[in-house]
């Protein structure tokens, strides 16, 4: 732009809510506890995924990256809102708009296409089972994963650029709490049909095709749910897939009507409401929504809670000198004295000439029902491993 369309001016002024000073102070206390909540329920999503074997899964590996995205999603447009709320100065840097514009669109953009490609892991899951692991590969994951980073960039990036070529012609009081395109356009001096058309229909690709993905996989998953005859099988299966869809339900709604309604329809008191939805309520909402409805979650969040006393109530001791008469080394945590925990038999480092297996028999059942449940853990073969002297 050059000075006569409005290149003069340094920044803009987001006005957000300053018309309801009331509701500014409302707003700023209900904000930051959702915050806070955000980045606590999506931080531990990430952590229980990477400390949980159980969780190390393709399921859990693209919840990561929602949480992830949630976090900066959310992070990139509330503390600046949070600032305004508390002070009198609402302004924002040029570059600052552009920035934050480019990173909302490329978080929101990321987010459509991973829940997209979160439908098909649970089509694959339920209608596909036998071959899962082979479907879903950690190599097509990963793939999968930075192809919707890719293209939410240049989503983003396309989307960036022609919102600010529009002239601006000096306007420069964004009636919003944050730089997004609807109330940027508002501040056009020119028609801005031509540029409404481009962003609709980039918008309609990078909306509807995931949601036309998402409606396939879901529907069938319904048919391959009801065709199971047993009750029990059926709330398992919708329970896997319960969880995603309200997340997606609660994103594409919200998403959808911002983006794709006529700009004549628009209303800016609705658009801020409906921004607030999808920027910091959904973000906060996703691991509450995964962690009820999920075993998988709340047992690994449990286990890590328990932290220092599950940890001392599994550890299991050297054997004693009287125990171990030979003097044979074991690795710590992978021998289990036969009379402690029948179930088990795991190999020590003795030297493989000294080792000769007599016989494998089937373990006994063990005494303590409690302690078998608490390990969940199968009854292999208790094999006797006598050691030989040299």
């Amino acid at each position: 732009m050059d000075p006569k369309n409005g290149s003069s001016f340094t920044g803009f002024i987001l006005l957000g809510f300053s018309d309801r000073p009331q509701l500014e102070q409302v707003l700023f206390v209900v904000l930051l506890i959702f915050y806070l909540l955000t980045l606590l329920g999506n931080t531990s999503i990430i952590a229980l995924s990477r400390l949980d074997p159980h969780l190390q899964t393709p399921m859990y590996f693209f919840l990561s990256n929602l949480s992830f995205l949630d976090l900066c999603y959310t992070t990139s447009t509330v503390p600046q809102l949070l600032v305004d709320l508390r002070g009198t100065d609402k302004s924002i840097s040029f570059a600052g708009c552009v920035a934050q514009l480019f990173v909302s669109l490329w978080l929101g953009s990321t987010e459509c296409i991973l829940l997209g490609v979160m439908a098909f892991d649970r089509y694959a899951a339920v209608c596909r089972p036998l071959h899962y692991t082979v479907i879903m590969h950690p190599r097509l994951c990963a793939l999968m994963a930075s192809a919707s980073w890719f293209i939410g960039f240049v989503n983003s990036s396309l989307h960036t650029v022609l919102t600010f070529l529009v002239p601006l012609c000096g306007r420069n009081k964004i009636d919003h709490f944050f730089c997004e395109i609807p109330p940027l356009l508002k501040l056009a001096c020119v028609d801005t049909t031509v540029y409404e058309s481009e962003l609709f229909s980039v918008s309609v690709m990078i909306l509807l095709i995931p949601v036309a993905l998402i409606t396939f996989s879901y529907g069938q998953i319904v048919r391959v749910v009801l065709a199971i005859k047993s009750a029990s099988g059926q709330r398992k299966a919708f329970g896997t897939c319960g969880s995603h869809l309200t997340v997606v339900s609660l994103f594409y709604g919200t998403a959808i009507y911002a983006y794709l309604q006529p700009s004549n329809n628009y209303s800016q008191d609705q658009g801020k409401f409906i921004s607030l939805f999808y920027t910091i309520v959904t973000p906060m909402v996703n691991p509450v929504i995964y962690t009820l409805r999920n075993k998988d979650v709340t047992g690994a969040m449990r286990k890590v809670l328990a932290g220092n006393k599950g940890a001392r109530q599994h550890h299991l001791p050297r054997p004693s000198p009287s125990q171990n008469p030979k003097g044979n080394q074991f690795l710590p945590g992978n021998l289990l004295a036969p009379h402690k925990h029948p179930t088990l038999c795991f190999f020590g480092t003795i030297p493989p000439a000294s080792l000769t297996l007599s016989r494998c028999r089937r373990a006994p059942p063990v005494a303590d029902h409690r302690r078998r449940s608490k390990l969940s853990l199968p009854l292999p073969p208790t094999c006797t491993l006598p050691i030989h002297p040299s």
